[in-house]
């Protein structure tokens, strides 16, 4: 899933972010409200849901979510809230919100919300046709976070899945060594000079050897790049 989090704590939000992408998922990440608000309204057709904390500065999370829906954005809103109350949990409901959690949180349970959203969401042809990539006999079905290469089924780590996605989401165009090290170790965990390296070689391992034609390319110099030709 292409994710939008709007968090304020920034420790709060490194940890979210780092988990979801490990997981295979594009997050980007906003830090207040009027700040999540325009990233929402301009990206309402790229993300898939928007995780959106309730206590922001700017504009508060309710605020934002009523504010979307009145701008006509569809895409689903899942709340974060440290309120236990029921009103709170009401008034967000009200303004448009799809789901809610209540702070502190499981991340497995963060996971399978998201994914409930998006079956549920007006949008979810939209979202099918996004969590799926096709490139020659590769397939990466995103909501089941599965990849296939010639109709076998290929186990790849959270990282392993999540540098292969970023290159997907860039079928044909190179994406440089520094884009990857950013988007994939963007906390700088394990970000050594030959990690990336490393990563590919395993990818090729996995995905490109014994087919006929190798996808991930070497652009010297620059990075990588996924494409049949």
């Amino acid at each position: 899933m292409h994710l939008l989090l709007v968090e304020d704590d920034p420790r709060l939000a490194r940890s979210y972010q780092r988990n979801l992408e490990e997981e295979g998922h594009t997050v980007e990440a906003a830090f207040d409200g009027e700040a999540g608000y325009q990233r929402a309204l301009a990206g309402r057709d790229k993300f898939d849901a928007v995780i959106l904390d309730v206590l922001l500065p700017k504009r508060n999370g309710i605020a934002v979510c009523r504010d979307l829906r009145r701008a006509a954005v569809q895409t689903p809103i899942l709340l974060l809230t440290a309120l236990d109350q029921t009103e709170d949990k009401v008034a967000g409901l009200d303004a448009g919100a799809d789901d809610y959690l209540t702070k502190p949180f499981p991340l497995e349970e963060l996971l399978a919300r998201l994914r409930a959203l998006v079956r549920r969401s007006p949008n979810y042809a939209h979202a099918g046709d996004a969590g799926r990539f096709v490139l020659d006999t590769l397939v990466i079905d995103r909501l089941r976070h599965e990849v296939w290469r010639d109709e076998r089924l290929i186990t790849l780590t959270a990282r392993e899945f999540a540098v292969l996605d970023l290159l997907a989401r860039n079928a044909n165009r190179v994406v440089t060594r520094q884009q990857i090290m950013e988007r994939i170790w963007s906390d700088n965990t394990d970000a050594a000079s030959n990690v990336l390296d490393t990563y590919i070689h395993y990818l090729r391992e996995k995905i490109d050897r014994g087919a006929k034609v190798p996808l991930i390319r070497t652009v010297r110099g620059v990075g990588y790049t996924l494409r049949a030709s």
